[in-house]
Parts: C-alpha cells; sequence; structure tokens
C-alpha cells in the first residue's frame, strides 16, 4: 500500500513539474515585458509598427488573429503613433502566403504601400524581432499581437536590442480558438526563456 502511495505521489510529482515550468516561464515572460504594453491610445509614437504573420484563410484573406494585428497597426498609423510597418511572416508555407494577405489587406483599409516593409523569413517571434533588428535596423518599434502572446513579443524584441512597446490587437474569435492559443503560449514560454537566458 505504502509503495502504491509513493507511486502515486511521484506521479502526481512528474505531472505537476511542467505546469510549474510553463507557469513560471509565462510569468517571467509577463514581468520582462512589464510597462511595455498597451493600447493603442497608450502606446509611444514609433518609427515602425511590427507585425508579425499569422494563419491566412484559404480564400487568401486574413484570419482572425491575423485581422486583429493588422487592425491594430492600421489604427496606430492612423493615430500617428507610427510612421510605417513592418511585415513579418511565412510567404510560401502551408498557412497560405501571410505576406501578400497582410499587404492587400492593409492596402484596402487605406495604408500607403510605400510606408510598408515586408519580412519574407519571419518564421517566428524569435525570427521576426531578431531580423527587424539585424536585416531591417529597427531600434524602436511597436510589436502588435494578442494578449496571450504579446509578452513573449515583447521580451523577444527587447531581447533582440529592440526597444520595443507592445499593443493588444483584438480578436473576433471562437472560444475554441482561444483555448488553443492559449494553450499554445503556455507550451512556448519555457522554450522562450531558456533561448533568452542562453542568449
Amino acid at each position: 500500500m505504502r509503495s502504491r502511495k509513493r507511486l502515486v505521489l511521484a506521479g502526481v510529482v512528474m505531472a505537476g513539474g511542467p505546469v510549474v515550468v510553463a507557469a513560471a516561464s509565462n510569468a517571467a515572460l509577463w514581468v520582462l515585458s512589464s510597462g511595455h504594453r498597451s493600447d493603442v491610445a497608450g502606446a509611444p509614437a514609433v518609427p515602425v509598427v511590427i507585425v508579425p504573420g499569422a494563419k491566412v484563410a484559404a480564400d487568401g484573406t486574413p484570419m482572425a488573429y491575423l485581422r486583429g494585428r493588422l487592425d491594430a497597426a492600421v489604427a496606430l498609423v492612423t493615430a500617428g503613433k507610427a510612421a510605417g510597418i513592418l511585415l513579418s511572416g511565412d510567404a510560401g508555407g502551408t498557412s497560405g502566403d501571410e505576406i501578400a494577405a497582410m499587404t492587400k489587406y492593409l492596402t484596402g483599409h487605406g495604408i500607403d504601400p510605400a510606408i510598408v516593409r515586408s519580412d519574407e523569413q519571419g518564421l517566428s517571434t524569435r525570427a521576426t524581432c531578431e531580423r527587424a533588428r539585424s536585416e531591417y535596423g529597427v531600434e524602436r518599434a511597436i510589436i502588435v499581437s494578442q494578449y496571450q502572446h504579446l509578452p513573449r513579443a515583447v521580451a523577444w524584441c527587447r531581447a533582440a536590442g529592440i526597444e520595443a512597446d507592445g499593443v493588444v490587437a483584438g480578436c473576433e474569435c471562437r472560444r475554441s480558438t482561444l483555448v488553443r492559443n492559449t494553450v499554445r503560449e503556455w507550451l512556448a514560454a519555457p522554450k522562450a526563456v531558456v533561448a533568452m537566458l542562453l542568449g
């Protein structure tokens, strides 16, 4: 009986370990990005707003997550909070041509194509931030994303040497989409924190 209890306890500890690590990692990202997240109205004026890519529908239009990010970018430019836009995403992946979809959406919402630059190799949050600094010379920026992803996005950009703030993007999403993306962020946090610590 005692050995069975020990096995059960060991199982609980082993199962709880990853949860503790994920919770601690997410808390660390929230701390790292603390004071650097806001809505459009509270955002500082910057040279560029970075828009990370996300899933595109089969008809080539941005899906809910990506539309929310693009709408935030449009609002920032319209409010005079950003002078330019850097789109970062996969131009030829399984999710569709994110760059083409984003560009078309922005121009369709009154954004001058002359202020839009595109990075077709921004295949992850880390790559988006590091390439914005190394390939596009971005030193000061706002990055837009949904609240689940924003702490990691801001932390990565600041780790890449960008004086970055984040603006929360909306999402007219189904509950299942919100749950899925929240779980994804919880699972991505430990890897991000370890990578940042290792430099």
